[in-house]
């Protein structure tokens, strides 16, 4: 595994905060939502950081490496350009998927518009470390992986967090991307131990940490980045930073935006937690006889219940010695099952069909929600105008619309799709009524011609009726 620079504290760089990132005291990098930057017009508040010595590193967010489909070859080459064009060591996406469906199941593509989490089974294990390797082949710089925040369980996994992290590390030689919010989470909504966790983690893969805040309604932890980092987080920041020094430790923040001085003041105690943290390790290690403290290593239990012994201590029993080679008819069956459990999955959530079996429906409803609030929220900042229009409308109109339309683009087809069916939907006239139509008339057009004739046609009558 190459090894990586150390990137010390950092913060995550948002248009918003621009202006004070820049004025931050104590910076050493930032991470940039790779999707938000144009190779060629790179903002000019992250190209003057580059210039003061500040790195910068691409954060992608819709690759979706955990889905059942092979990398798509344009997002990769779009993440690698931003790499380059932003100089940066490394760059980072999310072992997740963020869309189903298509070929692989012959129905609709759709997307989730969010990070959905994969199940810990050998067959998404396989399939992700292809994608993986594919990607780590396309990309000019070394490639780090993301754990997820979930609201969900999947039905029979077969591996805990932990383990599916080591043997994902171990058989590609991937970093890790830690986010100890996301155990958090996990904790919260899946019962599941941060400690258990980082115990079985292969320490010296991580690349850096992700620290950031949510906040908890009727038992469920939202993963929000909107709200302070609360103290269980820096107690798993703590717990990690006694195992092992984080190479860099970034604190996530996308909406809500706090004063300057209170990013500041949640830095200044992510850096303490780290430094006391580092101290007792550093304590507890001399009193040990001046030997470094090391986790200890993970243990798997045998399918018949039994320990292994100290020949394989140090890789749980289920982790490969060398890089695994799935072969090709292996891995297209893996793709095809896990293609089939992914669309399922997310058609339940956005499309309003049943529940896969073995699911918690209350949780699939919670996450339908919470896929919902998101889009709205995402559309809004796309197509500001929409809000404008409608105003205190916009949001029950879209969350009444989230439910049987799925999205199939991107936000702004979404921000289209959704203006367009509220006037196909014949709102009485009004002032509002006109300026969504103008709206709508200006930005949907022109556009590439379909191949379909039937869809060709659909589009110029629709033109016609919201022109007149």
């Amino acid at each position: 595994m190459q090894q990586l620079r150390r990137l010390g504290t950092g913060i995550g760089w948002r248009p918003e905060i621009a202006e004070a990132v820049e004025r931050m005291p104590g910076i050493d990098w930032v991470e940039a939502v790779a999707e938000n930057v144009c190779p060629g017009h790179v903002p000019e508040s992250l190209l003057r950081l580059r210039e003061r010595g500040v790195t910068v590193v691409p954060h992608g967010v819709s690759l979706g490496l955990g889905g059942a489909d092979r990398p798509d070859a344009s997002r990769l080459t779009a993440l690698a350009e931003r790499a380059e064009a932003l100089g940066s060591p490394l760059v980072t996406e999310h072992i997740a998927f963020v869309r189903a469906g298509g070929p692989l199941t012959a129905s609709p593509l759709l997307e989730a518009g969010h990070l959905l989490p994969v199940p810990r089974t050998r067959d998404a294990l396989d399939v992700l470390c292809a994608n993986v390797r594919a990607a780590q082949a396309a990309l000019p710089v070394p490639l780090a992986v993301e754990n997820i925040a979930a609201l969900i369980s999947w039905p029979g996994e077969e591996m805990t967090e932990g383990q599916f992290l080591y043997d994902l590390a171990d058989r590609t030689g991937v970093h890790l991307l830690i986010d100890v919010a996301n155990l958090h989470t996990n904790h919260v909504n899946r019962g599941e131990d941060p400690s258990k966790a980082l115990d079985e983690l292969p320490v010296e893969a991580i690349a850096y940490v992700h620290v950031a805040g949510g906040f908890e309604r009727d038992g469920t932890w939202h993963d929000s980045h909107a709200h302070p980092v609360p103290e269980p987080v820096l107690g798993i920041l703590a717990d990690l930073a006694s195992r092992v020094a984080p190479p860099g430790v970034l604190l996530e923040r996308d909406e809500n935006f706090p004063e300057p001085a209170e990013l500041e003041r949640e830095l200044a105690a992510i850096r303490r937690t780290v430094t006391r943290a580092r101290a007792r390790a550093t304590v507890g290690a001399g009193r040990r006889g001046g030997v470094t403290y090391a986790p200890t290593p993970p243990k798997a239990i045998t399918g018949d219940g039994v320990v292994p012994d100290a020949g394989t201590a140090g890789r749980p029993e289920h982790a490969a010695a060398a890089p695994v080679e799935v072969p090709t008819g292996a891995e297209d069956a893996a793709r095809q099952r896990l293609a089939l459990a992914q669309a399922a999955l997310l058609s339940a959530l956005v499309a309003g069909t049943p529940a896969p079996e073995g699911f918690d429906r209350v949780r699939l409803g919670v996450q339908a929600r919470a896929l919902a609030a998101k889009r709205a929220d995402v559309v809004a900042k796309v197509a500001p105008e929409l809000p404008e229009i409608l105003a205190e409308v916009y949001r029950p109109a879209f969350l009444a619309y989230a439910q049987g339309h799925p999205m199939s683009g991107g936000y702004r087809r979404d921000a289209l799709d959704f203006a367009e069916h509220l006037l196909l939907a014949g709102l009485p006239e009004s002032a509002e009524t006109r300026l969504l139509r103008e709206w709508w008339l200006e930005r949907s057009g022109p556009a590439p011609l379909s191949r379909r004739p039937g869809a060709r046609l659909a589009r110029a009558t629709l033109r016609v009726l919201l022109g007149r």
